[in-house]
């Protein structure tokens, strides 16, 4: 195993309060796939810099650049999609400019652009197919998810309640991220619970995209393929085009990702 750095020079970013460690390792590595532990430490809200994940940025040939995406537990993990809006922006700092950045990812190409008014619109994985059981929908958007819809999500202790999915029989071994959705009159309610970080987050992209196709498989209302979503942490939107048989495809969530601030560890 490589020897991670003495000094780690980072960015701190949020998308409606899903938050991030960015490192540019463009021209210098920092650390590597195997640096489990340094990466907890650095996610570790008490004894290191905060975050529910931590995104490596990395050249990658025929891409403007490549996203390796680690839970706050150290491990890399499946696609995030506000981590990927959040690295759009962090690519944007560094230098990349671009009208349509094109980047790879753990589940492959996603495209992006930054709006004028600093949102951030995130290209997601087709959905090639949905579970539909009798009170729940599951469908990977690049993550695998759990979709429950509730009357009240004021009602739901969604740490409490997602653990019980997550860590039931069929998911322990793999793991599932759990959203409750609340669906009013022009938008949805979104709280999640994501594997990697074991606890409720204030917001998670490929979650509020779960939920908006589980919403409009759910309600088959055409206005739900382009759909505001409230999550805990702030406001996104996702839209997408549906197909047969529970497929769906030109799949974009939008949103803002800002800067927080920005050290060395």
């Amino acid at each position: 195993m490589s020897k991670p750095k003495d000094s780690i020079p980072f960015h701190k970013y949020q998308g409606t309060g899903n938050d991030f460690i960015l490192i540019d390792q463009r021209h210098q590595q920092y650390l590597t796939r195997q640096d489990t532990k340094q990466i907890n430490r650095l996610c570790d809200r008490k004894f290191g810099i905060g975050a529910d994940g931590l995104i490596l940025l990395e050249e990658k040939a025929g891409y403007d650049f490549q996203m390796i995406y680690f839970n706050s537990d150290g491990r890399e993990s499946s696609m995030c999609g506000n981590g990927g809006r959040c690295i759009t922006a962090f690519a944007a700092e560094c230098g990349i400019e671009k009208e349509t950045y094109v980047f790879w990812a753990i589940d492959g190409e996603h495209k992006a652009h930054i709006r004028p008014d600093g949102w951030v619109e995130l290209k997601m994985s087709d959905v090639k197919q949905v579970e539909v059981g009798d009170d729940y929908y599951i469908l990977d958007t690049g993550s695998p998810h759990y979709v429950v819809f509730v009357e009240d999500l004021d009602d739901i202790n969604v740490k409490e309640n997602g653990a019980v999915i997550r860590y039931g029989s069929r998911f322990k071994r793999e793991g599932i991220n759990v959203n409750f959705a609340e669906a009013q009159d022009k938008k949805l309610l979104v709280g999640t619970y994501e594997r990697g970080v074991e606890d409720e987050t204030l917001s998670c992209g490929t979650g509020v995209t779960a939920c908006a196709i589980a919403f409009y498989l759910q309600s088959k209302q055409q206005s739900a393929r382009d759909l505001p979503i409230q999550a805990k942490g702030g406001d996104l939107r996702v839209r997408f085009s549906s197909g047969d048989k529970n497929a769906f495809s030109d799949i974009w969530l939008s949103g803002p990702a800002e800067r927080v601030f920005k050290g060395i560890f």
